[in-house]
């Protein structure tokens, strides 16, 4: 092992400061106090010359590679693979990248190092926040937040800018349903509720910034108006859920960090795989992002016992869709947003005229008629009348979920 450059030059030096108290020009004292040593590391290194001149105070850990360091031929590989395949990519999610699909067994502190030698990532300095940590929620499915992040996802359509759908378990940490969409709406909003219900239950608390989906707010900055209530928030009432609302993005914390993340990572894995369609995009959020990102993100929760009440026989199809009240106008027909729907004659009546009916728009685009538990019919997106089926069922309330 050959000593560095560094390690010589500090031998030297000490060396003639020996040869000067030698000399008698200073005595042992003095000598101590020049090299900054104590009187008895003074002696040590005064007999180590006397017995092996100057190689007796070379320093032996200051050698100029390590028998056990990374080959410059796995580092070259390493700096190729960032420069050609993963530029842009921060240094924990390239050593993710680098362990899972190129075999890297080595630490991420070494491939941390080796890049901010390369001049390929920079060096940040240490955050100095201090701030008070809410300690997550014990049970999975006891709390989850979701929120929308517009950004350009699909670097490879600059001009376009999407939304992406995030559901966050906050016991785990895992994302339990990731979707890029056009724009954050309620239908969006209401898909990916459904999605998470379906595949794990019903969750205890919701919480979300202060989208118009989520509140009405009659002026921005101020309290919502818990006078009205939206879509989602009569879904939630229904399913038993509780709507937490934050007033500060330092409030939603842990999903800003979440959406960061994912801005990082997901765009550039996206630009990788070649992807510029939300469908291609889509699918490989499904496939390829999400698992791996549970696997490196995921953690156990501190109660293994679920927060997720039992779907059983709740009906979200009547509970997660758009709702609206109307009275049948004299010709038998209602209008949703512009879809106009003609009530075939009931058996028994006359006329609908007059009557007051729930208006529902289902997630699919369909829509149906009730009046109170009655189905007065079904249509298409485009107010076309599907074949009616003689299903009569009461509308789910919060108290029959909560039991569910």
């Amino acid at each position: 092992m050959t000593p560095t450059a560094a390690a010589r030059e500090r031998a030297m030096r000490v060396r003639e400061v020996i040869l000067r108290t030698m000399k008698g020009e200073y005595n042992w004292i003095q000598a101590a106090e020049i090299l900054g040593l104590s009187p008895r590391t003074m002696r040590r290194w005064r007999m180590k010359f006397q017995t092996h001149g100057l190689d007796g105070l070379l320093d032996r850990r200051r050698v100029g590679r390590s028998p056990r360091a990374v080959c410059e031929a796995e580092m070259k590989r390493w700096f190729q693979l960032y420069r050609q395949r993963y530029r842009g990519y921060n240094a924990r999610h390239f050593y993710a990248v680098l362990k899972r699909r190129h075999g890297c067994d080595w630490s991420y502190s070494v491939v941390l190092r080796a890049l901010q030698g390369a001049g390929l990532v920079r060096r940040h300095r240490p955050r100095g926040r201090h701030f008070v940590r809410r300690e997550p929620r014990p049970c999975f499915g006891e709390l989850l937040h979701i929120d929308g992040s517009l950004h350009r996802w699909l670097t490879r359509c600059p001009e376009q800018c999407q939304s992406l759908i995030a559901v966050v378990d906050d016991a785990t940490k895992r994302l339990l349903y990731a979707r890029l969409v056009e724009h954050e709406s309620t239908h969006a909003i209401l898909t990916a509720l459904a999605a998470v219900v379906r595949q794990y239950g019903i969750p205890q608390v919701l919480y979300s910034d202060r989208a118009t989906w989520a509140a009405y707010t009659p002026k921005a900055g101020q309290p919502v108006d818990k006078t009205r209530v939206t879509q989602v928030g009569r879904a939630l009432q229904r399913l038993g859920v509780e709507h937490i609302l934050a007033y500060s993005p330092q409030a939603r914390g842990r999903s800003e960090r979440v959406n960061r993340t994912l801005q990082d990572r997901l765009v550039k894995e996206l630009a990788s795989a070649g992807v510029t369609t939300l469908e291609r995009a889509n699918r490989y959020l499904v496939a390829c992002f999400l698992p791996t990102y549970n696997d490196e993100f995921g953690r156990a929760p501190a109660d293994p016992l679920s927060g997720f009440a039992p779907l059983n026989s709740v009906d979200l199809d009547a509970i997660l869709c758009i709702e609206e009240a109307r009275t049948v106008q004299r010709d038998n027909t209602v209008t949703l947003e512009g879809v106009r729907l003609q009530i075939a004659k009931q058996p028994g009546r006359a006329s609908c005229a007059g009557l007051s009916v729930t208006l529902r728009r289902h997630l699919d685009g369909t829509h149906s008629v009730w009046w109170g538990t009655k189905l007065l019919g079904r249509y298409g997106a485009q107010g076309r009348a599907l074949s009616r089926e003689p299903l009569v069922h009461s509308t789910p309330s919060a108290s029959t979920v909560a039991v569910a």
